[in-house]
């Protein structure tokens, strides 16, 4: 029996923290699937520069990745009812709350587990793990 998994996110300029969650949410399971924020979904952050479709892409390249998919526009649950997935990888430091969304889940009828990875040090204080950082960087630099 295969064991699905879901990652979610923005994904906006993808970066080794980015990386590093999808390769530990890969390893939950034996699928993942990684459904990649609409810009009508992202209100707790500046929206994404780039489009939507091309974020997918990127994350779909990614080797850790079995398939990239676009959420839905009104109701971010929609595509996790259809996947019906075993386990909802979450970023260590996204924002949602573990408890509402497995509430939500519940009310859904979706029977699966929410778990986080884990944070990602790479040991040089040179990396940017942060889209909002990097483009920071790239304002001060370029801007």
């Amino acid at each position: 029996m295969t064991r699905t998994v879901i990652a979610q996110g923005t994904f906006d300029i993808l970066h080794p923290g980015h990386v590093h969650y999808l390769e530990e949410a890969a390893a939950m399971g034996d699928e993942l699937i990684v459904i990649v924020a609409r810009k009508t979904n992202v209100d707790h952050k500046a929206k994404p520069i780039c489009p939507a479709a091309q974020r997918r892409d990127v994350v779909d390249g990614l080797e850790a990745v079995d398939e990239a998919i676009l959420g839905h526009e009104e109701d971010i649950f929609v595509p996790i009812e259809e996947i019906d997935p075993d386990v909802i990888a979450l970023g260590h430091d996204q924002h949602h709350d573990d408890d509402a969304i497995e509430a939500e889940l519940e009310a859904r009828g979706v029977d699966c587990t929410v778990e986080r990875a884990s944070a990602y040090d790479p040991g040089d204080d040179d990396y940017i793990l942060s889209t909002r950082l990097i483009v920071d960087r790239i304002l001060e630099r370029r801007g």
